[in-house]
């Protein structure tokens, strides 16, 4: 967490107490919650799905809208994505005990996901519904979903995908937003997108610029791609091309290793979990953290669109 807000203060000072204050936040409510049986958390669980439905619902009739979208409720002090809390507040809501492997409950679980999803998609926020979507898979499999059903989906699911990306490659299609599909194909030929492939191709040079130890934080020098202002708002999802550049490939390698350490901790916490409940929260806050991390640093890489 320090060395993210000594990068992102690198990146755009004016963030820097901003990312300080959601520390500070964050250790206050993690010592809160230590002093509380999350059981507690867990028999408010409707209560959570029906407060993120309500703020999701806000987004949508009196959201504040950025570049198109609509995503974020102001209060005022700052801005609040509640699908960030939707990814949360869904795994705590499908920390089940209960018997999976029957039709009946897979069903119910899937229209109670599609609901929130469906707010989401709207606003439209195509990474936090995939992430969502990945989330809810993983607590499924934790919490012990029967192989044959797995099969099952995996066999329904895999011509479903191809059939879907026939279908968005397809002229006149309506099923991404524009500005969606684009990056799709300035990732896939980037020469004839230029416009759109722009701040992924300068995160690709960014990084590589760095070499091996990197050009250093706060840097001034004249050929940093980040003070050229080649990297549109560096502080935000491109963050990862900052780090490249100004830590090299030692310091990528020491986010990514972190952040594996803490995946790979909360894993272990689920494994000594006193219950089953607890056991799907560990293991789906720690893929959670995994996914998020995988899907930044390849979008930042090139990997991914």
């Amino acid at each position: 967490t320090i060395l993210g807000i000594l990068v992102i203060g690198s990146a755009a000072e004016e963030y820097q107490s901003q990312q300080l204050l959601g520390m500070i936040l964050g250790t206050v409510a993690m010592l809160v919650l230590t002093l509380m049986d999350y059981r507690i958390l867990l028999n408010l669980s409707w209560v959570l799905y029906a407060v993120n439905i309500i703020l999701l619902l806000a987004v949508k009739f009196v959201g504040y809208e950025a570049n198109g979208a609509k995503r974020w409720l102001n209060l005022g002090f700052m801005r609040f994505q509640p699908s960030e809390l939707t990814k949360l507040i869904l795994i705590i809501f499908f920390a089940y005990k209960d018997q999976l492997n029957t039709w009946k409950m897979i069903l119910a679980s899937i229209v109670l996901l599609l609901i929130p999803l469906g707010l989401v998609i709207a606003q439209p926020h195509l990474s936090a519904t995939i992430t969502i979507a990945y989330l809810f898979c993983v607590l499924f499999f934790v919490a012990g979903l029967s192989y044959k059903v797995i099969g099952g989906i995996i066999a329904v699911t895999v011509p479903s995908i191809i059939i879907f990306l026939n279908l968005i490659m397809q002229e006149g299609q309506t099923i991404l937003n524009e500005y969606q599909l684009d990056r799709i194909m300035a990732w896939l030929n980037p020469a004839e997108y230029g416009d759109d492939a722009y701040q992924q191709q300068n995160s690709i040079i960014a990084i590589g610029s760095g070499q091996l130890y990197g050009k250093g934080l706060y840097n001034n020098d004249i050929s940093s791609l980040k003070n050229g202002n080649f990297i549109v708002e560096p502080q935000t999802d491109f963050i990862f091309a900052v780090t490249g550049e100004e830590l090299g490939f030692i310091g990528c390698a020491a986010v990514i290793i972190l952040l594996t350490l803490i995946a790979l901790e909360c894993l272990w916490i689920g494994r000594n979990a006193r219950d089953q409940e607890g056991m799907i929260i560990c293991c789906g806050f720690g893929g959670l953290i995994a996914f998020q991390t995988f899907a930044n640093v390849c979008v930042a890489t090139g990997l991914m669109p």
